[in-house]
This record gives structure tokens, C-alpha cells and sequence, in this order.
């Protein structure tokens, strides 16, 4: 799907390709990418490369157009191993035209028009496009990590009541998550300490750079934290974990110590042996009244060191 809109003076859509255009393509059909590549001249491999979920971010120049690959944050709606994930965002400009492809939709996108379109003022030129881009994708980033956060501490809460594989599980795909930002968000920033002296700038987009690194540096920084909490968490329960195992195997060695006691003087007097019992009527009452006083005193000594 393609939309056309007018970017001076505020955001308003067009029917058609006007100057000072930014036409925007969201998950693109076969018709959209023959438009842009015989109508449009994109270089087709570019396209390919933003098909591509894991390319990097990154730039390049090709026949007068300027080519940028941005990572931007993606929650997946359908459940799988990563909830969060990233997702390549392409910036295309050549003169006054703008365009953008991406082959998810995302919240960012939508909420980047809706933004736009209540600022009023409209898109001075491409340069100041593609940082307000990144300061959307920035802004995302730390939408996205307060979603972990809540879940995290949704996780964490289900845990302290009971360990759960699941809950276990959970917190490893986060962590997966947190991965993937941490690493977009550090190409993104290479790719802007890049761009800042290829792209024209004015002391507008000087202004707005400033506001992305600040951002940008947040999100880096707060991935961190997330990632280092989630290790701790889980080395935490980890710890948990094998504790309550030694307790359940201290206790049952310490019951099968008890147990052997009993099995031990019935089997010695059990023996085809001569002790002087075998004909008498008390033998098997003193055998297991003897029996069960060993068995009472052992299982007082292992509850006095705290055996059991």
C-alpha cells in the first residue's frame, strides 16, 4: 500500500506525485515495487535489502539518491519466541521527494503521521525527515522498554509465588528482545554520527540531531539496565532453584538413612541364625519395639543438626 503527502505546511495527503512529496509505502505489493523501481528509478536490490529482516543499518549513495536502512522497534502481534523485536525502516530521498518502505505495519509509522499532521508546520526538507525519523524511532525504543519493564515486573511477581517453567521462559525471550535492541540501537547510532556530515544540515536539524542523540542514548542506556536486571533475575531464581533441589535431596538421603536402620536390625535378626530367640514368644516384639527405638532416635539426631 502506497499514500502520497504533501509535506510543506503541514502533512495532508495527495492523490498524486507533486513536489516536496513523501510517499509513503507500507508493506508493498508486487504493483508498488514495479512503481518504484520503473516509475520511481529505485535501485531494485535496494528494495530487496529492506525485504531483508536482518539487514543492518546502514546508508549509501546510488545515481543521485540517498539510500538509508534505519532499525526501528516492532511488536509482533502474533506469540513466538522474541515479543520485541526490530525491523528494517527504508528512508529514500533524491531532491525534494521523500520515501519510505517498510514491510510491517508499525506503530511507530502510524503514530508518526498523527504527530505530524497535529504539529501543523510541515517537513522543511529531506534532511529534517530523516532525523525526526530517528527521533520517532528513538521515542519507540523507550515505549517498547517500558513495556518490558511492566512485563518483567508481571513476571517477577508470578515467580516470587511460584517457579514456573514458563514464567522462565518469558523472561529468556525478553532477554532476546533486549538483544535486538541494544543492537539496532548502536547501528543507529553509528549510522547518525554518519549521516551528520553527508546530509546538508541546518541549525534546525543541528537542534533536532541533539534531541535524537539524547534519546538514543537513553534507550542504549536503559536496554542496558533491563539486560543486566533480567541476568540477575535470572541467576537469582537459578540460585532458587538449585537450593530447593539440595533441600529436597538432603531430605530425602536423610530419610533413606532412617529407613536403612530399621531394615538393617530386622534383617540381622531375620538371619537363619542362632540367638537364642527362636523359640521364644517375646523375640518379634523385642525385635521391633528395638527397631523402632533405633529408628526414633536416629530421626531425633537428624532433626537436631537440621537434617531434615
Amino acid at each position: 500500500m502506497r499514500t502520497y503527502w504533501n509535506i510543506v505546511g503541514g502533512l495532508r495527503p495527495l492523490e498524486e506525485i507533486t513536489s516536496n512529496c513523501w510517499i509513503q509505502v507500507t508493506c508493498p505489493t508486487e504493483e508498488d515495487c514495479r512503481f518504484l523501481e520503473d516509475e520511481i528509478k529505485i535501485p531494485d536490490y535496494f528494495l530487496s535489502d529492506i525485504a531483508d529482516i536482518e539487514e543492518r543499518a546502514r546508508y549509501e549513495i546510488d545515481e543521485g539518491w540517498f539510500l538509508i536502512i534505519l532499525r526501528i522497534p516492532y511488536a509482533k502481534e502474533i506469540p513466538s519466541r522474541t515479543p520485541f523485536t526490530t525491523i528494517p525502516l527504508g528512508i529514500i530521498t533524491k531532491g525534494n521527494l521523500i520515501i519510505t518502505v517498510c514491510n510491517f505495519e508499525t506503530d511507530m509509522m502510524n503514530d508518526f503521521l498523527v504527530h505530524q499532521q497535529k504539529r501543523a508546520v510541515g517537513i522543511a526538507d529531506p534532511p529534517e525527515m530523516v532525523f525526526r525519523l530517528f527521533l520517532s524511532s528513538a521515542v519507540w525504543y523507550l515505549k517498547r522498554l517500558k513495556q518490558i519493564s511492566t512485563l518483567i515486573d508481571q513476571y517477577k511477581r508470578t515467580l516470587d509465588h511460584n517457579i514456573d517453567n514458563v514464567d522462565l521462559i518469558n523472561f529468556s525471550r525478553l532477554q532476546d528482545s533486549l538483544t535486538y535492541f541494544v543492537t539496532s540501537i548502536r547501528g543507529n547510532e553509528t549510522l547518525l554520527s554518519k549521516l551528520k556530515f553527508r546530509l546538508p544540515i541546518d541549525e534546525l536539524d543541528a537542534d533536532l540531531i541533539e534531541d535524537v542523540n539524547i534519546e538514543m542514548a537513553q534507550a542504549r542506556e536503559t536496554t542496558s539496565i533491563y539486560t543486566n536486571i533480567l541476568d540477575s533475575t535470572m541467576d537469582t531464581y537459578a540460585n532458587i532453584i538449585n537450593n530447593n533441589m539440595s533441600k529436597v535431596m538432603k531430605t530425602m538421603t536423610s530419610v533413606s538413612l532412617i529407613l536403612m536402620v530399621p531394615t538393617l536390625v530386622t534383617s540381622a535378626f531375620g538371619m537363619n541364625l542362632v540367638n537364642g530367640m527362636e523359640e521364644t514368644w517375646w523375640g518379634f516384639i523385642l525385635v521391633s519395639v528395638f527397631s523402632v527405638l533405633i529408628t526414633v532416635a536416629f530421626f531425633w539426631f537428624f532433626r537436631h543438626r537440621n537434617l531434615l
